[in-house]
């Protein structure tokens, strides 16, 4: 438990420059002490502020020195007065000195800690660095800095710097931001300290992660490049989507003078026998059952580990392919970070040299990974080299997932050279339409990225946060509405739009708006599809298909218990469509054929053909989406037979008019229909007659 307790220490700017920002520093700072309530409730916090008036630290009263720096809150648990606190920053009046704050929060850290925590001790600078700070009394500014950093990485602290550079009031002396800048620089070259610039509000809002997870391991083994060359790697994940918290039912039935009472809500599940409702069935005696077409197949927990697929925990190389090959759309999921097996020396060297070499070719590997012993899913992804501008930072790859065939979506849209020549954009209109989607780049030529995904928060959590807050106050508090910083990312940017109006006035005035008249529903889509952009006609099932899936979607279910004469289709698909137990399906079936039969037996001159054809291609249908492909085929082979024994040639020429044909295999989806039960043929002549 105590390498998951943190110590964090907010040192926060209030002098003059940093008024504008202050309240999007409170919302910040207030939604990260509201995550730690959630997801952190034995994490400690403190707070200290400079550039105000006044002085409070215990530093000042030691030794004197470090003015304008106060103490608003010792490191403490979390609470909800924390909260309130951070919303009511006050305004500083004076410079503020960010190298005197550092001194003082490191005291207090030391102090309170010293080296037998074993928690992590963190502390977070937001400031905008454009005060010039005080020279100290031995030595230069630098000499300092390197001081400070070395205690730090004695007692491991580690620090965040923010640096808020969104409204400069005035023209302030490049030599002091030049000075500033540096000494933070120092702090990250000697310390696990890490400086990151802000340009904008929103920026700030997305620049302190408000939930910190340690990383964790997914694999620690060999990367096998061939059966004698392997490399101790280990994986940690990246990347992850941070998502809405699950949320727990809440009993208020517990007595309120109960202070032990957990709330909690147990749901405890019966299950009883079909046959005796009265009777509940014991865990020994259950078993799973899976329902395939109409029938119900029970598979027994033994079973399924017969069958489990347990591959061998490993990551192996598949090959090497040109980076241009993988494409950015590609990657599924999240991202992961190979690096060597820390203080294996060899391992650091390989992975190197493997990464610069795949860099300097503009290559990537495809690897097939097994993460953890028995696992039952495969998956295989590129490694891309990570080369490191930092000396003391060594070479790693990224992992991202690839998707199998049957992951790839490919949406293939008709051409407008298909269209008729009054409907092609003319060259007028296909410029406009460029121009408007070079208008709507956020990373437009010569300026830095609007939003960038790491400095960008999720405004849906934000709100969901906050809502939650209003709620822990108030119980009957309403959703509160996106504050300003957060509507820029979920609302267009009013410069952008402003300095490319001239662009989207060009596309309207191209285009003429017309209202678009209603269009039926889509028919669910129950027969394999043609190909995207075919020509080719369905050769199954035609306009009587279609209508045969439009009667079977659109009729109500009602309760059948067989097939009349007046309306036989829509009784064989009410008896289909019955789930109340699966024998009405092979019932639907048989009844249909013994009504096609005796349509055929009982007909006068051919009077009947026409009804025995529309109850065939009613029954293919039926057939297909039970997934019963051999009983149609069955049929269709009998009434064949029996055609030529007859010669019934009028007959023949309406299944030609239908073009209807056996169930292939490649409609008979998920069904175990063999290559012998699937048919291809159309009846294409009138047959001859046999004796």
């Amino acid at each position: 438990m105590a390498r998951t307790r943190e110590a964090l220490l907010l040192l926060l700017d209030v002098s003059p420059s940093m008024h504008s920002v202050l309240p999007d520093v409170e919302k910040l700072c207030s939604r990260l002490i509201q995550k730690k309530l959630i997801y952190g409730k034995n994490h400690e916090v403190g707070v200290i502020l400079f550039g105000t008036e006044e002085t409070e630290n215990e530093l000042t009263k030691e030794v004197g020195g470090y003015e304008h720096v106060k103490v608003l809150q010792d490191i403490k648990v979390v609470d909800g007065h924390l909260v309130q606190s951070l919303k009511h920053l006050p305004q500083g009046t004076c410079a503020g000195d960010f190298l005197d704050a550092i001194v003082v929060g490191v005291d207090m850290l030391i102090k309170k800690y010293g080296e037998t925590y074993k928690g992590k001790k963190h502390l977070c600078l937001i400031t905008d660095a454009l005060c010039p700070l005080k020279d100290p009394d031995v030595g230069t500014k630098e000499d300092q800095v390197s001081t400070i950093a070395r205690q730090m990485v004695a007692f491991g602290l580690r620090m965040k710097n923010i640096v808020v550079r969104a409204s400069l009031s005035g023209e302030p002396h490049m030599r002091v931001i030049i000075e500033n800048d540096n000494l933070l620089n120092i702090f990250s070259k000697k310390s696990s300290a890490k400086t990151l610039f802000v340009d904008s509000t929103t920026s700030l809002r997305g620049a302190r992660k408000t939930r910190d997870i340690s990383p964790v391991t997914i694999f620690r083994g060999d990367l096998e490049l061939s059966e004698k060359m392997k490399i101790k790697v280990w994986v940690y994940k990246k990347t992850g989507e941070e998502k809405f918290p699950t949320l727990k039912k809440y009993s208020d039935k517990a007595p309120s003078t109960d202070k032990f009472a957990t709330h909690e809500v147990k749901v405890d599940y019966e299950y009883k026998s079909v046959e005796d409702p009265s009777k509940v069935v014991p865990p020994e005696q259950r078993i799973k059952g899976y329902r395939y077409g109409p029938q119900v197949v029970p598979i027994s927990s033994a079973e399924w580990e017969a069958v489990k697929f347990k591959p061998e925990k490993s990551v192996k190389l598949l090959g090497f392919t040109d980076a241009s090959n993988i494409l950015r759309h590609y990657y599924m999921k999240d991202v992961n970070l190979f690096i060597a097996e820390p203080g294996n020396s060899r391992a650091t060297v390989a992975v190197s040299a493997l990464a610069r070499a795949m860099k300097e070719m503009n290559k990537v590997a495809i690897v097939r990974c097994v993460w953890r012993q028995g696992q039952q899913s495969v998956v295989v992804g590129v490694l891309t080299p990570n080369v490191s501008e930092k000396i003391n930072i060594p070479d790693s790859f990224y992992f991202n997932v690839l998707p199998f065939a049957e992951d790839v979506r490919e949406f293939q849209f008709p051409s407008f050279s298909k269209f008729p020549v009054s409907w092609q954009p003319n060259e007028q209109q296909q410029e406009a339409a460029d121009n408007l989607v070079k208008m709507l780049d956020l990373a437009p030529s010569g300026k830095g990225e609007i939003l960038q995904p790491e400095l960008t928060p999720n405004p849906a959590l934000e709100r969901f946060y906050h809502h939650l807050e209003l709620k822990s106050e108030h119980q009957d508090a309403a959703p509160p509405p996106l504050d300003d910083s957060l509507k820029k990312i979920t609302e267009p940017d009013p410069t952008l739009l402003a300095e490319s109006q001239s662009a989207i006035d060009a596309f309207c005035g191209q285009f003429v708006i017309k209202e678009n008249p209603k269009l039926k529903k889509s028919t669910r889509r129950f027969l394999r599809e043609k190909p995207s952009g075919s020509d080719e006609p369905n050769g199954d099932g035609s306009v009587s298909d279609a209508q045969a899936v439009n009667s079977m979607e659109s009729k109500p279910v009602v309760t059948v218990d067989k097939i009349g004469d007046l309306t036989p289709i829509q009784d064989f698909e009410a008896m289909m469509s019955r789930r109340d137990c699966p024998d009405w399906v092979d019932k639907a079936i048989e009844d249909m054929k013994n009504k096609i039969f005796g349509l055929l037996e009982n007909s006068n001159e051919g009077i009947n053909y026409p009804k025995a054809v529309e109850l065939l291609v009613a029954l293919r249908k039926g057939c297909i989406l039970e997934q019963e492909p051999k009983q149609f085929n069955d049929v269709l082979e009998k009434v064949c037979k029996i055609c030529r024994k007859r010669n019934f040639s009028t007959f023949f020429d309406f299944l030609m008019s239908k073009k209807l044909s056996l169930i292939s295999k490649s409609e008979a989806v998920d069904s175990d229909i063999t290559d012998d039960e699937a048919g291809s043929f159309i009846v294409k002549s009138q047959p001859k007659h046999e004796d």
